[in-house]
């Protein structure tokens, strides 16, 4: 019987070892239940007035920020209309303006257009008439000279007559 005794002298020294595991258990358990009453103890006295405080404040403060979210709503409603209006002032200033242009691009081309036909007109009605007068005359002048210069050298006057360039007779 002897292992008999040694078997249960085992199982009873295992039944108090597991015993006094669960009395350490029960301790430590004991010990982390009482930190947990005492954090939870602070949170309530340090955290919960902080949290009050903070509802309070928002309840306190929630109408005014209702107010100024309306205020912020209505005056982005009045800049966006006055952005718009903006809008259509400058679009109507560079529509006339673009217009404008165009009409002064058109009279400077009218205005270089009969600039031109009046030197062309200028040219045919005054300078080429003057021309030919100018020839005219020139040939005139030469026919004149030829005959008077002939008449003085039967005369017996003088034999030096008058040359007229090349370039003079004509024009």
């Amino acid at each position: 019987m002897d292992n008999l005794t040694l078997f249960i002298a085992l199982t009873g020294a295992a039944v108090l070892l597991q015993a006094g595991v669960l009395v350490a258990m029960y301790v430590a358990m004991r010990k982390s239940s009482a930190r947990m009453e005492a954090l939870a103890v602070e949170v309530k006295t340090k955290a919960l007035p902080t949290l009050d405080t903070a509802q309070a404040m928002l309840t306190e403060i929630r109408p005014k920020l209702q107010i100024l979210l309306e205020n912020i709503s209505e005056t982005s409603f009045a800049v966006r209309s006055q952005v718009q209006r903006v809008d259509a002032a400058v679009t109507d200033v560079v529509d006339r303006a673009r217009l404008q242009v165009i009409r002064a691009d058109e009279l400077l081309s009218q205005t270089l257009d009969r600039v031109e036909e009046t030197s062309e007109m200028v040219h045919k009605t005054v300078v080429s008439p003057v021309r030919q007068l100018s020839g005219l005359m020139q040939g005139i002048t030469v026919g004149l000279e030829f005959l008077l210069g002939s008449r003085g050298r039967r005369n017996g006057g003088s034999s030096a007559r008058r040359t007229v360039p090349q370039d003079e007779m004509f024009i």
